[in-house]
């Protein structure tokens, strides 16, 4: 089972058009139709049946974005396909910038373990011991680190009207605290698993509290720099980025694809809504498994699963030799997955700038053909 997955196509269709792109995700496949793994023939050569596919995908225009597989750190397959920007006729490449949606998380996760580890964090403590000043006070005492991590807190999202109307007044992490701070818990925290962008956004919130500095600054520090991750950020969608790809979305079943421009946010945040590229998340892989980022237990405790198959900021699926572990992000406009196969030394990286399931679909295709020995 893939973790952060749509429920259905109809499901995502819905949630493309209730959600924007600083973190919608694409929630569980508890009840996806069971898939065979291909003969052992078909998986002879697993690149070239993806770039076989991807290419009559975008023959199709049904997907443009950028594909990258490698194995024990041998780039096998790095390809771009369609266009970055219809209007210019600009074209994708593998140094294109996508947006990630919730493929933010995992950043996320990695910066608060990164604290753990350091002592300033707990996963035990509370919301209020470190955000003394939040809005409702069942909320700062009763919800833990663990719990935001895990989607267990009962923090709810931040889509909907009230999103919609402040849109672009949300700036800062901050600013979310301010407009959702008052609610209370949807359920009581650890008891079930709900998928909270919120609850990622208070972690942006308690990284800065801890750190003394902005989310942004911290994760550009201890995440992105040491990875080599240098074409990774969250710059707000008013400033220029080079290489930033346009998101294209068929909002309510349309015929043609439009720019998603009125969707997005003003910037990412903690739970989603940066961008990078195929190289960039291979690397921030790599980095993850040599250690360079957080220990190997942290790792380990980050990927192993808790409710509906998440971690810390991490999805798992598979066992054995095929246990993967990553995350995947949609929103109108945009679709990326990160699938690391440690036993197999595996990397899957595929990024679109079109609607869910563009790049989802892909990574599942290969998937299917990865070599299990």
């Amino acid at each position: 089972m893939r973790w952060v997955r749509r429920r259905s196509v109809v499901a995502a269709a819905v949630a493309l058009v209730a959600a924007v792109a600083a973190g919608a995700v694409l929630i569980g496949r508890d009840d996806a139709p069971s898939r065979a793994r291909p003969s052992t023939a078909a998986r002879d050569d697993p690149q070239a049946a993806l770039t076989a596919y991807v290419g009559e995908l975008a023959g199709r225009d049904e997907f443009a974005g950028a594909v990258l597989v490698a194995r024990h750190g041998e780039i096998l397959l790095e390809r771009a396909w369609g266009l970055a920007d219809r209007e210019a006729g600009t074209r994708n490449t593998p140094e294109t910038k996508f947006r990630l949606g919730s493929m933010n998380k995992m950043f996320t996760a990695v910066a608060t373990l990164q604290l753990v580890e350091a002592g300033e964090l707990a996963l035990d403590d509370t919301i209020g011991e470190h955000l003394p000043d939040y809005p409702n006070e069942d909320v700062a005492a009763k919800v833990t680190v663990r719990h935001l991590l895990t989607h267990t807190g009962g923090t709810g999202d931040i889509f909907g009207p009230e999103f919609d109307q402040n849109r672009l007044k949300l700036r800062e992490h901050g600013d979310y605290v301010k407009l959702y701070g008052s609610r209370g818990l949807l359920h009581e925290p650890g008891e079930r698993f709900e998928y909270s962008n919120y609850g990622f956004v208070l972690l942006g919130a308690l990284i800065e509290a801890v750190s003394g500095e902005s989310y942004y600054d911290y994760v550009d520090e201890h995440l992105f720099r040491p990875a080599g991750m240098t074409a990774t950020g969250s710059l707000p969608e008013s400033e220029e980025v080079p290489q930033r790809a346009v998101g294209y979305m068929k909002p309510f079943g349309a015929p043609s694809w439009t720019p998603n421009t009125d969707w997005l946010p003003w910037r990412g945040t903690a739970a989603g809504g940066g961008y990078s590229t195929v190289g960039d998340l291979l690397r921030f892989a790599e980095a993850l498994s040599s250690g360079k980022l957080i220990s190997s237990a942290s790792l380990s405790a980050a990927t192993r699963p808790h409710l509906q198959g998440y971690g810390y900021g991490f999805g798992m699926q598979g066992t054995g030799r095929l246990r993967g572990y990553g995350h995947g992000g949609g929103a109108p406009g945009m679709n990326g997955e990160l699938l690391i196969f440690p036993g197999l030394g595996y990397v899957v990286v595929c990024l679109s700038n079109l609607d869910p399931p563009a790049a989802s679909e892909l990574v599942d295709f290969f998937e299917l053909r990865i070599p299990i020995s």
